[in-house]
């Protein structure tokens, strides 16, 4: 009744996922273990003749033949690499099922389309296929089967991107704890003691973990997979669960990597060392999983699965300095890919080997879009394509065909032949245009058209081809920033510079001496409209859930208020731009001519500056310095629009900074305007603070606490701070030490609509979303995830919460993904604006702050940012210690600012 249906090769060759090259390196646990089908059986795993249903008895013997040939001609298409040939088969055949209403056969034939429709990329018409499927068993009561396609399905929703999702339907909502739902697959395939099922929903559920970033939640999945996996002595399911958890540790090294990166270029070295040891830890047991799945399909002759895992480890073993190794692998998986068969798997190997002949060294990329093979690699990478190329165009699969010719493309383009380069990237796009089934690819090869096209000079054709990118990039963001978070480096090389770049032209030419004024304002506002969109693709892909962040598709012009004006920075590599949008639609622009790392350093020792403590008296030279690159080449426009409030929308490291410390040489910035922040314009709501009734719930910590055995100090003004807030505020309530827990802020919170939470407790941004977390009375940690979710179950419309302060907060210096963080923490929680600290003051200023902040806020005639800067403009006056800015100026306005 099957055939055994041999894995699908999707390797990336470094764990990436998705979107660099299109293909996943996990296998499809369900693809592996409820293999293609013939013939309809009730537990669809033994091999056996090809015979004409039963069922059909009653059909003329003509037609009765004709349905089982179409069925098993659609086999013979698909095994053959000719999918959609397939498709056309057994949907003429499902159709004929359908007039003799035989459950069984038309069940087997939906699975074998949902799983055809899922191999080209068609995972709306895969779902709904696994939908129909599912229904037909349940009818039947083959329970075994209804849990076996909710695996199915599960998976389809992970190639969507919907891991949330994902794991509800493979055990339980992610917040919950075991044991699973009834209903569940899990739970479904228990229950008929299903143990092969139960192994192929175990692995699909940890690699849906994996694919958000729960590593630990992952990895005790896929062992479980594993256990199960040696106790029915399967092979090809065995060498598939040591590849995926192969597949996590490389995942978790290359997090590791990122973090040490980020705590090097915030001059950590000590905690860069550490990270960098734990990556190495990760890619040692990476390496362990992947040989052990290569030995275990060298044992059983599975050529597809050594590949597999071959190529999965090469760039494990270049990042671990293990050369020979790797060039070893590469040598086998060279000579393997000669004796496979001519499928799509075949193709992307090729690729994938092509990808991989460049050795690279620590955590480097080795996929990069645009990086260049040195020379010597050329050939070698040149005929690989060509050899991908050549298998595609026999297949007829256009979507691989494109990514073989992109590439191609790209390969000449890094030769700067760029009529050849933009000849093949053409025929990539068209390719990936053919029944719109690749559109993963086809922004990247909009993008590398717009590359050559500015390589050689043609601005206008450069731009068109980048809003090209950018247009296709936008209808399927979502799905590629949301199905792996766990590998930010693609973000960083395939999707940030995409909108840089774009950006970046649009400036140029705003800047020639000879462009109109009109013309140059329209210039600017699509600059604007650019470096948005790469706003909202950031805090997507910083905390990369199901969530999709829903903008509020505002125009350019800043209405809201006419005292308002907006600043951009723009962050490119030579240099910075700042965009000023004037309250009467005006745009003004300026270069920051330094380097990007040049500005990383100085905008770091600003920051150190401010947090010195101890200098009595504060030397502002620094902040002159910033002063004069950000806002002085704007005073004079200012000043005639008669503006009081500032808005940032920053990028990069200039998010990790507080605007209010600048110094103009005579006063702080502050003392002249009202600042705020936000990460977004599209996700600024511009209604004011609705006072009436206006309560609080307070939250605080005063004592020390203990979090994965590292102590915290205990905060013992916020006893003073939570009882000051609380006595403003008729209605308000506090929880106190013990009784600030994740549950209890649940609890409270589903009872009672606070419109202001205010948190004073100790809490840390890191660059990872699992890395940030609040400090709870019962030393535990309230995640921002945790957050979010108990936030977001009470925003609804109008009941949003208006206000969520932070106030014992810190953000590492030089992290720009932790100041994203924190910035992002408002719009994902859905609250309209927040209130919080960029590093962390245990002192009464606090309180004082506070206090002010919200006697200022309970006046109708004052705006959120206006009460923030009367605070901060009380704690100058005061003079001593609070006229140094370490004590005021660390609390910034994010968000809505009315």
């Amino acid at each position: 009744m099957a055939v055994a249906q041999s894995p699908d090769f999707k390797g990336t060759g470094n764990g990436k996922q998705g979107i660099v090259m299109g293909w996943e390196a996990d296998l499809d646990f369900a693809q592996t273990s409820f293999p293609l089908k013939r013939e309809a059986s009730n537990q669809g795993m033994r091999k056996q003749k090809l015979t004409i249903p039963r069922s059909l008895s009653t059909v003329p013997s003509e037609a009765v033949v004709s349905v089982s040939q179409w069925v098993q001609k659609g086999v013979e298409l698909y095994q053959a690499g000719d999918v959609t040939g397939a498709i056309a088969q057994w949907e003429t055949a499902l159709d004929a099922y359908q007039t003799t209403n035989n459950s069984q056969e038309r069940a087997l034939v939906l699975e074998n389309l949902a799983r055809a429709y899922q191999q080209i990329g068609q995972i709306d018409r895969a779902i709904h296929y696994w939908s129909e499927t599912i229904a037909v068993y349940r009818q039947m009561g083959n329970q075994t089967q209804v849990g076996r396609m909710r695996v199915e399905l599960a998976q389809a929703y992970s190639k969507l991107g919907q891991n949330r999702r994902a794991i509800t339907i493979l055990c339980h909502l992610p917040e919950r704890e075991n044991p699973c739902n009834p209903d569940s697959a899990l739970q479904i395939l228990r229950q008929q003691q299903d143990a092969l099922g139960e192994a192929a929903a175990l692995g699909s559920l940890g690699n849906a973990y994996r694919h958000r970033g729960e590593y630990d939640q992952a990895i005790a999945n896929l062992e479980q997979s594993l256990a199960i996996a040696n106790e029915l002595d399967n092979p090809v399911y065995l060498a598939s669960v040591l590849n995926s958890l192969g597949n996590a540790y490389n995942s978790l090294a290359l997090v590791n990597y990122r973090r040490a990166e980020s705590a090097d270029t915030r001059g950590d070295s000590a905690k860069a060392e550490e990270f960098r040891q734990k990556a190495l830890s990760n890619d040692a047991k990476a390496l362990d999983y992947f040989q052990d799945s290569i030995e275990v399909a060298r044992t059983e002759n599975d050529q597809r699965g050594q590949m597999r895992g071959l190529v999965n480890s090469i760039s494990v073993l270049y990042r671990t300095s293990n050369p020979s190794s790797a060039a070893a692998a590469l040598t086998e998986a060279r000579s393997l890919l000669a004796q496979l068969p001519d499928s799509r798997d075949k193709v992307y190997a090729a690729i994938d080997l092509a990808n991989l002949l460049q050795p690279v060294t620590g955590a480097e990329d080795t996929s990069s879009g645009t990086q260049c093979l040195k020379l010597q690699h050329q050939p070698q990478a040149i005929e690989l394509l060509q050899q991908a190329v050549s298998i595609a165009q026999r297949l007829n699969d256009s979507r691989a065909q494109s990514f073989a010719l992109g590439k191609l493309g790209q390969l000449y383009e890094c030769r700067q032949d760029y009529p050849q380069a933009l000849d093949f990237t053409q025929q990539a796009q068209l390719s990936a245009n053919q029944d719109l089934l690749a559109k993963d690819s086809l922004y990247l090869w909009q993008w590398q058209a717009g590359r050559i096209f500015k390589a050689q000079g043609k601005a206008s054709e450069a731009v068109m081809a980048y809003e090209q990118a950018v247009t296709t990039l936008e209808t399927i963001r979502s799905d590629i920033l949301t199905a792996n978070r766990d590998v930010q480096l693609d973000f960083r090389d395939a999707i940030n510079p995409i909108y840089r770049e774009l950006a970046q032209l649009r400036l140029e030419q705003a800047s020639l001496p000879s462009i109109e004024p009109m013309e140059r304002t329209k210039e600017l506002s699509a600059a604007l409209r650019t470096i948005d969109s790469l706003k909202l693709a950031e805090l997507q892909n910083y905390f990369g859930n199901d969530c999709v962040i829903a903008a509020l598709n505002l125009n350019d012009s800043v209405d809201f208020s006419p005292a308002t004006a907006v600043f951009s920075t723009i962050i490119l590599k030579d240099r910075t731009a700042i965009l000023v949008s004037l309250p009467n639609g005006e745009k003004r622009s300026a270069w920051i001519d330094i380097d990007s790392q040049t500005l990383i350093d100085e905008i770091n020792k600003y920051r150190r500056e401010l947090e010195r403590f101890m200098d009595f008296v504060y030397d502002p030279t620094q902040a002159q310095k910033l002063y004069d690159w950000l806002i002085r080449p704007f005073a004079s426009d200012l000043e005639q629009a008669q503006v009081k409030t500032l808005v940032f929308i920053q990028d990069g490291i200039l998010r990790s900074i507080p605007m209010a410390a600048l110094h103009d040489g005579e006063k702080f910035l502050v003392q002249k305007y009202a600042i705020a922040t936000t990460p977004s314009l599209t996700l600024t709501e511009k209604k004011a603070l609705d006072r009436e009734q206006l309560r609080a719930l307070i939250i605080g910590l005063t004592k020390e606490a203990v979090v994965d055995g590292r102590k915290f100090p205990a905060l013992s003004n916020v006893g003073k701070e939570v009882s000051q807030v609380k006595a403003q505020m008729p209605g308000s309530k506090g929880l106190l030490d013990q009784d600030f827990t994740r549950d209890r802020l649940q609890q409270e919170l589903s009872q009672t609509l606070y419109p202001i939470i205010h948190i004073a407790t100790h809490g840390e941004f890191g660059t990872e979303p699992e890395d940030t977390f609040l400090v709870t009375g019962d030393n535990g940690k309230l995640t921002i995830i945790d957050l979010e979710a108990t936030l977001r179950r009470i925003n609804v419309g109008s009941e949003a919460v208006e206000l969520l302060a932070l106030t014992a907060c810190q953000t590492a210096v030089g992290d720009d993904r932790a100041a994203l963080g924190l910035a992002g923490v408002a719009v994902q929680a859905g609250v309209k604006s927040a209130l919080a600290s960029l590093w962390f003051i245990s002192d009464a200023s606090t309180v004082k702050l506070v206090t002010h902040f919200y006697e200022r806020l309970l006046d109708a005639d004052t705006s959120k940012a206006e009460a923030l800067r009367e605070a901060q403009l009380e704690l100058i006056a005061a003079g001593g210690q609070y006229n140094h800015p370490a004590y005021w100026a660390p609390f910034i306005l994010i968000g809505n600012w009315l």
